[in-house]
């Protein structure tokens, strides 16, 4: 039986993380079968019980179910579990599902690759949603000199920084709590999904700023033109998409792809779209 890979969501029709893999694959000339499959929304366990018996042997996960997969796992990485959340399933020749979360260093690398300064820095992190709770860790490991998470509401903030206060400086609260400027601000929110904009105060990005959508579209999101009208350098989430997809491709095949091609490749069939 060939091993099938495969991205769960609801809905998953939109995903490119097909066009990724297979991107990923074709530089080492590896056959690769990896398709879109829709779970229903009371039927997520049962959807990976039956890729598994089909032949799968491993899965990203995108919303609603990282945190169904999270409970679905019998081995867990201490990253996700600290997360409380998993987008990457494996299974292993025993027939064990492992359970891991590639968002924190799908995020961290694209930064970098933008030349984020995350060592010293200011950093502001808006939502405290799942699409946060996977990045906040790996964001403190790059020793920032204050980490603040900003929600609508305020006390799922606070918790969420209490969560990772051993990590480093961090601390939760409302939109209106947000004071002073920030060299890095990134949108962990969906209101960019809605063109919609959080209440966000004036003044908040500090010279040179970058303004970052974990959200990716083939037009720039109301958050970053928001941004880029006050200063700051904006970015979507794609690159995120891409280096996170890498770390899952790595976590399954043991090889590391050239993320730049293929992000460079998909940047190029969204402007000529």
């Amino acid at each position: 039986m060939s091993a099938i890979y495969c991205v769960f969501g609801h809905p998953v029709a939109h995903s490119r993380s097909p066009e990724i893999h297979h991107a990923f694959a074709a530089q080492f000339d590896m056959p690769l079968r990896y398709e879109r499959r829709l779970a229903p929304l009371d039927g997520f366990a049962g959807s990976v019980a039956d890729f598994i018996a089909a032949g799968g042997r491993g899965a990203n996960v995108t919303v609603p179910f990282k945190q169904e997969a999270l409970a679905l796992a019998e081995v867990v990485a201490p990253r996700a579990r600290r997360a409380g959340a998993v987008n990457t399933l494996s299974v292993d020749d025993e027939g064990r599902l492992h359970g891991d979360t590639t968002d924190g260093v799908g995020l961290v690398r694209d930064l970098e690759r933008l030349g984020a300064r995350l060592e010293g820095a200011r950093i502001a992190v808006l939502g405290a949603g799942g699409a946060v709770r996977g990045v906040l860790e790996p964001l403190l490991e790059r020793r920032p000199q204050a980490l603040f998470v900003a929600n609508r509401t305020a006390e799922r903030a606070r918790q969420l920084a209490e969560r990772f206060a051993g990590f480093g400086p961090i601390a939760g609260g409302a939109f209106d709590q947000l004071e002073g400027r920030f060299d890095l601000v990134i949108n962990g929110t969906s209101a960019s999904l809605g063109a919609e904009l959080p209440p966000l105060p004036e003044g908040l990005f500090a010279g040179d700023a970058l303004a970052y959508d974990m959200v990716y579209a083939a037009q720039p999101t109301v958050f970053m033109r928001w941004a880029e009208q006050r200063g700051a350098h904006s970015h979507d989430g794609l690159g995120m998409l891409v280096e996170q997809a890498a770390e899952s491709f790595f976590i399954w095949h043991n090889l590391q792809p050239d993320t730049g091609a293929v992000l460079a490749g998909m940047r190029g069939d969204a402007s000529a779209g």
